[in-house]
């Protein structure tokens, strides 16, 4: 998992889930992943089902029509200590990570993957929630290899 300095934020706060569904999704378009279109497809996606993953984490990326957007892989990922709201009904979602995806061909189903296996252990979570450093958010990821 190739992971850039530059696609990582610390201490975000968002009021909206939409607002870091889009964050996700600014830095995979600096980065020259994505074009801006894939963003709203990140949304139309969480839209028709929930992005969110269960222990705090939460993975948009976009609908399989948007894969024309995609220029290459790469994931973004954005600490939220505070957490931001991804219910869809009554039960609280509660996301403190959320990690945007983009992926040719099928290559973001290997990123999905070991951040699934990772963020299985809500240990993990907390160790990434916790994190003071890009560097440490970047060393905690590239174990799962």
């Amino acid at each position: 998992m190739q992971l850039e300095k530059n696609m990582i934020l610390l201490n975000q706060e968002f009021t909206t889930k939409e607002e870091a569904i889009r964050e996700s999704g600014r830095l995979l378009v600096e980065a020259g992943c994505v074009e801006e279109a894939y963003i709203d497809a990140m949304i139309e996606r969480n839209n028709l089902v929930s992005t969110y993953m269960g222990n705090f984490i939460a993975i948009p990326h976009g609908t399989d029509e948007a894969k024309k957007y995609v220029k290459k892989s790469g994931i973004s990922i954005i600490q939220v200590p505070q957490g931001v709201d991804f219910s869809t009904d009554e039960e609280e979602k509660l996301a403190m990570v959320v990690f945007g995806i983009a992926g040719v061909d099928n290559e973001h189903l290997d990123i999905l993957q070991k951040i699934a296996i990772f963020c299985s252990d809500v240990d993990n979570v907390v160790k990434l929630v916790s994190a003071s450093s890009v560097e440490e958010i970047i060393s905690l990821l590239e174990e799962v290899e």
